[in-house]
């Protein structure tokens, strides 16, 4: 038995036998979604630390096109809310818009996003904000380091890391809670809904006994 020499194998196997040929097939898709920081000056209380020196930043997370800030209030409930990215008229007219920093990407998906920030609102509670030690800014480099395991620029929260220097800068800074305008009308709705719900209750345990009786 003879074979010829110029005999080539051009066997095709199934697909299913190797490899498809685009590799990206292969891969999991990955969320890859960047992460911004948008920084704001606070006009309203600068007017205490210019005089040291000290400029004073609210910042907020940016991921799918969402903005996640934190605020406080005397409600012992979650003191985050979400703003339009880089709005600064969402915040209050002392806000001014400054710049947005990339912090990274993440591969969690829009849903987790959510699960962390509801979590992390169970420690970031309105009533435990605290202009030196549990901040806005210190909300954004946890959220961002959970997302991306990168905590935000030390510039950003400046004058919590000039309180820890300078013991009496605490005692010259206003005592009033920091409540974003977009911050406080999530408190009046939520305070409108309790309100609306203790209204209807009474009505539906009055039909009800009626019907019963």
């Amino acid at each position: 038995m003879m074979f010829s020499s110029g005999l080539s194998c051009n066997l095709s196997f199934p697909s299913c036998l190797g490899y498809p040929q685009d590799n990206e097939e292969l891969i999991p898709k990955m969320a890859r979604e960047p992460i911004i920081l948008n920084v704001y000056d606070m006009y309203w209380i600068n007017e205490y630390t210019t005089p040291i020196g000290l400029g004073v930043f609210h910042s907020g997370v940016e991921i799918y096109g969402t903005e996640y800030a934190y605020g406080g209030h005397s409600k012992p409930i979650s003191g985050i809310f979400e703003i339009t990215p880089r709005v600064a008229e969402e915040l209050g007219e002392q806000f001014r818009y400054r710049q947005s920093v990339h912090i990274g990407y993440t591969d969690f998906t829009e849903e987790d996003v959510t699960r962390i920030v509801t979590e992390l609102g169970k420690d970031f509670r309105g009533d435990r904000y605290h202009l030196m030690n549990k901040n806005c800014n210190h909300f954004s480099s946890q959220l961002t380091l959970i997302l991306c395991g990168q905590e935000i620029p030390g510039w950003v929260n400046r004058l919590a890391y000039f309180s820890s220097c300078v013991p009496f800068l605490q005692r010259c800074l206003p005592k009033e809670w920091l409540t974003p305008d977009a911050l406080q009308h999530s408190l009046n709705q939520v305070s409108h809904e309790s309100t609306s719900s203790e209204r209807v209750t009474p009505f539906r345990e009055f039909m009800r006994k009626g019907c019963l009786s």
